[in-house]
Protein backbone atom coordinates (compact mmCIF):
# COMPACT_ATOMS: atom_id res chain seq x y z
CA UNK A 1 0.00 0.00 0.00
CA UNK A 2 1.16 3.12 -0.74
CA UNK A 3 1.79 5.83 2.24
CA UNK A 4 -0.26 8.33 3.35
CA UNK A 5 1.79 11.15 1.55
CA UNK A 6 1.97 9.56 -1.74
CA UNK A 7 -2.17 8.64 -1.61
CA UNK A 8 -2.85 12.57 -0.76
CA UNK A 9 -0.80 13.87 -3.59
CA UNK A 10 -2.46 11.30 -5.68
CA UNK A 11 -5.54 13.35 -4.73
CA UNK A 12 -4.02 16.29 -5.41
CA UNK A 13 -3.03 15.39 -8.55
CA UNK A 14 -7.15 14.17 -9.88
CA UNK A 15 -8.79 17.28 -8.57
CA UNK A 16 -5.86 19.21 -10.00
CA UNK A 17 -6.73 17.41 -13.87
CA UNK A 18 -10.19 17.61 -13.14
CA UNK A 19 -10.19 21.10 -12.45
CA UNK A 20 -8.22 22.32 -15.45
CA UNK A 21 -10.89 20.58 -17.43
CA UNK A 22 -8.60 19.18 -20.25
CA UNK A 23 -9.66 15.67 -19.83
CA UNK A 24 -12.45 13.87 -21.87
CA UNK A 25 -15.56 13.52 -19.62
CA UNK A 26 -15.12 9.35 -19.46
CA UNK A 27 -11.35 10.25 -18.18
CA UNK A 28 -12.91 12.93 -15.69
CA UNK A 29 -15.38 10.00 -14.50
CA UNK A 30 -13.18 7.32 -13.67
CA UNK A 31 -10.18 9.86 -12.37
CA UNK A 32 -13.37 11.16 -9.65
CA UNK A 33 -14.13 7.63 -9.08
CA UNK A 34 -10.33 7.19 -7.79
CA UNK A 35 -10.39 10.42 -6.02
CA UNK A 36 -13.43 9.17 -4.17
CA UNK A 37 -12.07 5.90 -3.17
CA UNK A 38 -9.28 7.72 -1.93
CA UNK A 39 -10.51 10.24 -0.18
CA UNK A 40 -12.40 7.66 1.52
CA UNK A 41 -9.60 5.86 2.25
CA UNK A 42 -7.39 8.55 3.76
CA UNK A 43 -10.21 9.40 5.78
CA UNK A 44 -10.25 6.13 7.44
CA UNK A 45 -6.53 6.14 7.99
CA UNK A 46 -7.17 10.04 9.41
CA UNK A 47 -9.46 8.51 11.68
CA UNK A 48 -7.29 5.88 12.89
CA UNK A 49 -4.86 8.12 13.36
CA UNK A 50 -6.93 10.82 15.55
CA UNK A 51 -8.69 8.00 17.76
CA UNK A 52 -4.57 6.72 18.65
CA UNK A 53 -4.03 10.70 19.81
CA UNK A 54 -6.70 10.79 21.80
CA UNK A 55 -5.77 7.25 23.57
CA UNK A 56 -2.53 8.73 24.54
CA UNK A 57 -3.30 11.63 25.50
CA UNK A 58 -5.63 10.30 27.80
CA UNK A 59 -3.82 7.48 29.27
CA UNK A 60 -2.46 7.50 32.24
CA UNK A 61 1.37 8.74 32.75
CA UNK A 62 1.93 6.22 35.28
CA UNK A 63 -0.61 3.52 34.59
CA UNK A 64 0.52 1.10 38.04
CA UNK A 65 0.74 4.13 40.26
CA UNK A 66 -1.66 3.96 43.24
CA UNK A 67 -4.02 7.17 43.61
CA UNK A 68 -3.70 9.08 46.23
CA UNK A 69 -6.33 9.41 48.40
CA UNK A 70 -4.93 11.91 51.40
CA UNK A 71 -5.62 15.55 50.90
CA UNK A 72 -2.01 16.49 51.98
CA UNK A 73 0.44 12.66 52.00
CA UNK A 74 3.71 14.72 52.49
CA UNK A 75 2.37 15.47 55.83
CA UNK A 76 1.27 12.16 57.15
CA UNK A 77 -1.59 11.23 58.22
CA UNK A 78 -3.33 12.51 61.27
CA UNK A 79 -2.16 9.32 63.42
CA UNK A 80 1.35 9.62 63.05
Amino acid sequence: MKSFEQRLARLEQISGRIRDGEVALEEAADLFEEGVRLARDLEKDLSKIDRKVDRLVNEPTEPDEKPVLELFPEIGGLDS
